[in-house]
């Protein structure tokens, strides 16, 4: 059976390297390859891969975020995450979001040639080194804390707002800083979430629960920098 795929890699020496192994593979055909996360999610709609190759770190739509959508828009397709980073946050969220295996680039061909058939026929896959990392991350008993534990009190304050509905002036004149204070802190929360635009990172706050409840981000006057319980 021959596995149909599509690409998703913001660097066009990494999207051309991908097309000329598959295309000297057997049982493989490319069908597409794309530079952003919002491509990845529209070809493969249009297209219906067995299988897309994502990179997670992609201008616009995050390859996560876009691994996500394609769970609710095209089901059937398999996601392989190929990328540089192997630090545990993004194995996890990549995980999470839908992706069957996690490769790291500078993977031996035929490592790769073998992750994606296994992908494509459903099985979970992970690099070398990666996959007890994979089951300790999934296994470890959650401790309870606030959402989104990378951002800061006021970061995640301010992110609450913001999937409350609010902009920016609001915000500021709410927790009593100034409008651009509140765009630096918005600007920060984005690499912290590994998302590339403020409607994926209200998505990932309201997601998180954040925006539900505009008290919980009330400025303490005791401490600007915490936020008075409800």
């Amino acid at each position: 059976m021959t596995v149909r795929v599509l690409v998703a890699d913001d660097h066009s020496i990494v999207r051309e390297g991908l097309r000329a192994l598959l295309e000297g593979m057997d049982g493989f055909e490319i069908v597409g390859a794309v530079a952003t996360g919002e491509e990845a999610v529209r070809e493969t709609v249009q297209l219906r891969p067995d299988l897309v190759v994502m990179d997670i770190a992609m201008p616009g739509l995050s390859g996560v975020e876009a691994t996500r959508r394609l769970q609710r828009a095209a089901p059937a397709t398999k996601v392989l995450t190929l990328t540089m980073f192997d630090d545990d946050d993004a194995v996890l969220a990549a995980v999470r979001a839908g992706s069957l295996g996690y490769i790291l680039k500078g993977a031996d061909p035929e490592d790769l040639q073998q992750a994606m058939r296994s992908v494509a026929a459903g099985q979970a896959v992970f690099g070398q080194g990666l996959a007890r990392r994979v089951l300790d991350l999934l296994t470890a008993p959650r401790v309870e804390g606030p959402p989104l534990p990378e951002l800061t009190v006021r970061e995640r304050q301010v992110l609450d707002l913001m999937a409350a509905g609010l902009g920016n002036a609001s915000i500021a004149h709410r927790l009593g800083i100034s409008p651009n204070t509140v765009a630096n802190h918005a600007s920060n929360v984005l690499p912290k979430l590994r998302v590339g635009t403020r409607a994926e990172a209200i998505q990932h706050a309201r997601e998180a629960g954040l925006g539900t409840d505009n008290n919980q981000a009330r400025p303490n006057p005791a401490n600007p920098g915490t936020a008075t319980p409800p």
